[in-house]
Parts: structure tokens; sequence; C-alpha cells
């Protein structure tokens, strides 16, 4: 049985900086209908904000299938009630795996650690598989609570019920998944 294991990771770690590069490759290539460069991927990345998804103010995951890094997602407080989710992504040849929904859930559980009571996100009206994850997991649309490129729809969701996992968890948390 091949599982998923989903846990905090350092933004910067080699398997975090590969999903990353891997994410924005993936949402530019879609957005220019061509692929990204690796020079387009270094300028999108670079100063992107990433590093304040470190506690305090955010956390960053990394989920692995069979032990391979395969998706990651991020969560920024952005205020004493309210978090961002942010840089969803599963690598293409693991999706379908139920990885998606499992990283969902964690990083709500991370959020609701930082203290959120909501969570929102924005994307683009293109990206129709991540609009469907987000509104299969309780999303619904909202008016806009930031602007900026790229940013054509946002979403929130109320955050019920503690935390899954407790306060303070660092080890990684198995996921089983059927092959």
């Amino acid at each position: 049985m091949t599982s998923w294991t989903l846990a905090r990771e350092a933004f910067d770690s080699p398997d975090a900086t590969g999903l990353r590069r891997d994410y924005y490759a993936d949402v530019a290539s879609s957005y220019w209908q061509r692929p990204a460069t690796d020079r387009e991927i270094d300028e999108g990345l670079a100063g992107d904000g990433v590093e304040l998804l470190t506690p305090p103010t955010g956390t960053f995951v990394v989920g692995r299938y069979g032990g391979e890094a395969a998706s990651c997602g991020g969560v920024l407080l952005l205020d004493d009630g309210r978090a961002e989710l942010t840089r969803v992504f599963v690598r293409p040849a693991f999706r379908g795996r139920k990885g998606a929904g499992m990283l969902m859930e964690l990083l709500e559980d991370e959020a609701r650690t930082l203290g959120a009571r909501r969570m929102v996100l924005n994307t683009r009206l293109d990206l129709l598989a991540a609009r469907a994850l987000y509104v299969r997991h309780g999303y619904a649309e909202i008016p806009a609570y930031c602007t900026g490129p790229y940013m054509q729809i946002w979403y929130g969701k109320e955050l019920r019920g503690g935390c899954l996992t407790g306060p303070g968890r660092s080890q990684p948390h198995p996921r089983p998944q059927a092959a």
C-alpha cells in the first residue's frame, strides 16, 4: 500500500523548492499558454514573500506519496482571525490519488494552530481544477480582500472545530491511501 505523508517543512528545503518551482511553472505556463522558462520561474519566485510562511506568520507543508515529494501548500496569517491559503499544488503525476484533499485538511488544521478562524484565498478564473477543489472543500466566493496581478476570484471559509492533531505538532502525519 502506498500512502501520503504530509508534514511541515522549510520552504527552502530541496523538496519544497522543487515543488514551488513546479507550482510556478504550472500556473505560469497555463496563463501564458506555453511552457515557462527557467528564467521566468526564477523571476516569479524572487521576492514572492514565501519567507512569511514560517511561524509565527505562517507555515509551509510538503506532501509525499510513497516517499516522493508530490504536493505542497502554505498558510499565511493575515490578521488575528484570518489566514490565507497559498501555493496549493499537487504534481500532475500524483493527481487523482486523494492527496489534494488531505493537503487541504492539514492546511486548515495549520491555520487553526496559528489562531485563524477563517481561511481566504485568491486565484485565477482559468484555474478550474483548483477552483473545483476549493468549492468541494467548502469554500465560497467572497468579495475581494486584496488586489494584484493574477487575482480574479476570491474564496473564503469559516474554520470550525479545533485542531485535528493539536498545537505544536512537528511530526509527520501519515495519511494512508491505497495504491
